[in-house]
C-alpha cells in the first residue's frame, strides 16, 4: 500500500510541471482592435472595426503548436465612421446581424513559421458560413505586469478573406466597369490578452 502511494505522489509531482506550462489568457476588448479593409470604387479602401469582441487563448508556453485560440464577433457592433454605411451593413445586404449576431473563430492548427512567426488555421464562421482561414501571427511579446498586479501580453494577426465565400455577395456595377466593393478583405487583429486565475 505505502508503496502504491508512494507511486502515486511520484506521478503527481511529475505532472505538476507539465500543467504549470500551459497558461490561459482573456482577450482584452479595451486594449484590442478588430479592424478591417476593403477596396471601394477600385480606386481607394474603406477601414472600419468592430467594437464588441471577445475570446480566450490557451497558450501552450512549452509547446506554442499545441495552443487554442476562441474568439466571437458582435456583427452589429460594426463602425466605419458613417452612420447609414454602418446601418447597411449590419442589414441583411450584408452581414444581417439581426440574424447572424456573431462571427467566431476557433483554431484547429497551429504551426511555426520563420521569425518565431506563427500560422494559425481555424473555422471563421460569418453570415451562417464556415470556411477554414489562416491567420498570420506575430511572435507573442514577453510578459508585463501592470500597475494592478495583471499578467498582459500581446500579438499582431492579419489574413484576407473574399466575402463571397461567406455569401456577402451585395455590390453594384459601375458606369465605367467594375464594382462599388471590392470582394477581398483584409482584416488585422491587434491583440492584447490578460492572464487568468490571478
Amino acid at each position: 500500500m505505502k508503496r502504491f502511494v508512494r507511486i502515486c505522489a511520484l506521478g503527481i509531482a511529475l505532472m505538476i510541471p507539465e500543467l504549470a506550462l500551459a497558461s490561459t489568457w482573456s482577450i482584452d476588448q479595451d486594449h484590442s482592435g478588430v479592424g478591417f479593409s476593403v477596396r471601394h470604387l477600385m480606386v481607394s479602401n474603406v477601414k472600419g472595426s468592430f467594437s464588441r469582441f471577445s475570446g480566450t487563448v490557451d497558450l501552450g508556453d512549452s509547446d506554442i503548436t499545441a495552443s487554442k485560440v476562441s474568439a466571437a464577433i458582435e456583427a452589429s457592433s460594426i463602425n466605419t465612421n458613417v452612420q447609414k454605411r454602418d446601418d447597411h451593413l449590419r442589414s441583411a445586404d450584408f452581414f444581417d446581424a439581426a440574424r447572424y449576431p456573431n462571427i467566431t473563430f476557433v483554431s484547429k492548427k497551429w504551426s511555426r513559421i520563420a521569425d518565431g512567426k506563427l500560422k494559425v488555421t481555424g473555422n471563421l464562421t460569418m453570415h451562417g458560413t464556415t470556411k477554414e482561414v489562416v491567420l498570420h501571427v506575430e511572435p507573442f511579446s514577453k510578459e508585463i505586469r501592470d500597475a494592478w498586479g495583471k499578467t498582459r501580453r500581446g500579438t499582431t494577426a492579419t489574413t484576407r478573406i473574399n466575402r463571397q465565400d461567406f455569401g456577402i455577395t451585395w455590390n453594384k456595377a459601375l458606369d465605367a466597369g467594375g464594382v462599388t466593393i471590392g470582394d477581398e478583405v483584409d482584416i488585422v487583429l491587434d491583440i492584447e490578452m490578460v492572464r487568468t486565475g490571478q
